[in-house]
């Protein structure tokens, strides 16, 4: 069984954390409001050889920001889990991004910043302002990369972005937010758009997340998610996508961590165990300088 680096893991204890985007009152609310903790991931990983993870920033309250990232880098200390590298949350647009970042230099947990792109009060083209891009700037300055995390429609202005900041590293997450509800016109305009910004060798894409997209909780044709998958896989090439769990945000698409994992070895099972190999460990290995 090929080892898996699980690059998106979630953890949150609502007891200690405030995410303001659960809304206890909607399904994903219903599914996603309770904690999920390293103890639940043990669970949910249970059997697949999930060897590594890296945690993934939960958009917890801004103010909450220093306090989950202090919480992450004590959990990989511990050396007690899975998780040994972090994605901490940061707004590259704040006048004290500078200043909070800095800390993360050389850091040897932190591998990057995120900044969720897709909820509501994000307009379009806020990756475009002069602050954020400044702020995304420095990262490649301090050796961080940065997670893009956004609509499938607004990747041309991510390609914008990344051409303006040669020096940062970033991450896809999601196959860009790839959407099992697309009609068949948006499908063709998201593999167009995956295409170009393929064509920038500093983005490497997480192949992850999008089945929380379903209609409801199982209802996608593992034909639908093959799409999305290989088509992803052969705009980026064999060496710059990473596996990703997405857990438990993944529940919004699948029952349980397992099915996401099967679904995607069934996608693959024809290309080379090579490249399997690289897509659900050795890529993220190289990428994070995660120990080997």
């Amino acid at each position: 069984m090929i080892p898996i680096v699980d690059t998106h893991q979630h953890l949150w204890d609502l007891s200690k954390f405030r995410l303001a985007w659960l809304d206890p009152n909607t399904d994903a609310g219903k599914i996603l409001g309770r904690n999920f903790t390293p103890k639940e991931y043990e669970e949910a990983t249970r059997g697949l050889n999930v060897v590594k993870a890296v945690y993934m920033e939960v958009d917890v309250v801004p103010e909450q920001q220093q306090a989950e990232a202090d919480y992450i880098i004590a959990l990989c200390e511990s050396g007690k889990t899975p998780t040994c590298a972090a994605v901490v949350s940061g707004r590259p647009a704040a006048d004290n991004f500078a200043a909070y970042v800095r800390q993360f230099k050389d850091h040897k947990y932190v591998k990057g910043l995120r900044q969720v792109l897709h909820v509501k009060d994000t307009p379009p083209g806020y990756c475009l302002q002069p602050a954020f891009i400044r702020g995304i700037r420095l990262l490649g300055e301090l050796g961080l990369s940065f997670d893009l995390c956004i609509r499938p429609a607004e990747l041309p202005d991510y390609v914008k972005l990344i051409d303006q900041c040669p020096h940062t590293r970033f991450i896809l997450d999601h196959c860009g937010n790839a959407d099992l509800k697309h009609t068949r016109e948006q499908r063709e305009k998201w593999k167009k758009d995956m295409a170009e910004i393929a064509k920038r060798k500093h983005i490497v894409c997480k192949v992850s997340g999008f089945l929380a997209s379903a209609p409801k909780r199982g209802e996608w044709k593992l034909e639908d998610v093959a799409d999305i998958v290989h088509h992803t896989l052969d705009v980026f090439g064999p060496d710059r996508v990473m596996f990703g769990g997405d857990w438990p945000v993944c529940l919004l698409g699948v029952e349980k961590y397992a099915d996401w994992v099967n679904a995607l070895k069934e996608v693959i099972r024809d290309r080379p165990e090579e490249v399997q190999r690289k897509l659900f460990h050795d890529n993220a290995v190289k990428f994070y300088g995660l120990p080997k």
